[in-house]
């Protein structure tokens, strides 16, 4: 990418993908730049996604036009960097319906739109998913979707902000809590926790969940559906696990490191959050989605927990992706977006060409933050079936 107008200095607020990425395309096309976080890089909701990569499900023609070339910008950068191949996996991925439910048309609308969807019944599972417990599958069979994948965030947001060090980008993490700075109706830098200004021609907020709250704070709504959530991870299983499984009980996804990571819309609604904000999963939310994601697997492996992250993982209100300029703040941009796994690497590089050389992304149009405004809402994101709670990493 590359810049026509003379390279700004830009602040993004933020050390997920959505920070890391857009910090990376920004150095990359000669912009100053300088990533604030509060904690440590990849510490917040990209640390606690499925990270499923794909566009299953019904959604809106836009959006789906979108993940699309998410998950190609996910191939490219896996073909250009062989290292990641262990992160980035594209094994393919099954989903099927409760005992009360039908994803026919589901698969229907999938291959539609020329989605990779292939209808596999349930003798047939074993051939294209052998980790998978096949009594486990629906009695009218599952969807498989040979195409989509997983990427692990830990190992690969330091791979993008590695690269965008190397382009001049300037890190800094444990900044505290950091808030844009607005005079006269522009954002001219950020204050961080300490009090120290950094100055900035523009200023991107990316903090997941928190945008909202943070745009509150200046003016600006934006609907917002942000629940609280969590995902666990397992200590290392016996068995090689590929596929990524998002059943009715339970979703699971295989890490570099042979753990398994868990999460369902069920488990995400016992969360207890505290007058502190702290965030409380239970013994028994933990226990279970361990139990369920035993009965997916071929064998029935013990699975016990490592770890559970817990806090806000961000949906706006109509589930589709908040991305641009915000109208009433000159030099603010904000990313707001359920899906930041999937969505990550071409969110970043469309809003850093923006920023670059300040022309819309037509892809990006139907995602503005004024379309809340003018009562031109795009449609919602189209849910189908039990699974749906888990569908958008």
């Amino acid at each position: 990418m590359s810049s026509t107008a003379p390279a700004n200095h830009v602040v993004v607020i933020g050390g997920g993908i959505l920070g890391a990425a857009t910090s990376m395309h920004l150095a990359r096309g000669g912009a100053q730049v300088t990533l604030v976080t509060a904690g440590s890089l990849a510490n917040g909701a990209s640390s606690r996604s499925i990270a499923w990569l794909n566009s299953s499900g019904a959604r809106s023609a836009g959006y789906h036009n979108l993940r699309m070339l998410a998950i190609d910008r996910y191939r490219t950068w896996s073909a250009h960097h062989p290292e990641s191949r262990g992160y980035i996996r594209f094994d393919g991925a099954m989903k099927w319906a409760s005992p009360d439910k039908t994803f026919r048309e589901t698969f229907a609308f999938e291959r539609s739109n020329g989605y990779d969807s292939v209808w596999i019944d349930r003798a047939d599972v074993p051939q294209v998913a052998p980790d998978v417990n096949v009594d486990a599958v629906a009695e009218e069979g599952a969807i498989y979707n040979p195409g989509e994948g997983w990427v692990n965030m830990p190992d690969f947001i330091p791979a993008l902000v590695t690269e965008a060090v190397a382009n001049g980008a300037n890190i800094m993490e444990h900044a505290g809590d950091v808030r844009v700075d607005v005079q006269n109706g522009a954002a001219v830098g950020v204050i961080l926790g300490d009090g120290t200004h950094v100055a900035a021609d523009r200023v991107v907020l990316a903090t997941g969940g928190e945008v909202p709250a943070q745009l509150a704070a200046l003016g600006v709504t934006v609907p917002d559906a942000t629940p609280a959530a969590f995902v666990l991870f397992t200590d290392p299983i016996d068995i090689n696990v590929k596929t990524v499984l998002n059943t009715p009980r339970v979703a699971v996804r295989p890490t570099p490191d042979g753990r398994l990571v868990l999460d369902a819309d069920w488990a995400e609604q016992s969360v207890i959050v505290g007058d502190d904000g702290s965030f409380t999963v239970p013994d028994g939310s933990v226990q279970g989605l361990l139990d369920e994601a035993s009965k997916v697997l071929a064998g029935n492996p013990k699975l016990t927990a490592h770890r559970v992250g817990a806090g806000l993982k961000p949906i706006p209100g109509d589930g589709e992706p908040v991305v641009g300029p915000v109208p009433s703040i000159s030099g603010l941009y904000t990313v707001f977006t359920h899906s930041g796994a999937t969505l990550g690497l071409i969110i970043g590089e469309l809003l850093a060409e923006e920023i670059l050389i300040g022309t819309p992304s037509p892809v990006l149009k139907p995602f503005r933050l004024d379309r809340f405004d003018t009562g031109t809402a795009t449609e919602e994101t189209v849910s189908t079936g039990a699974w749906a709670p888990v569908l958008q990493n």
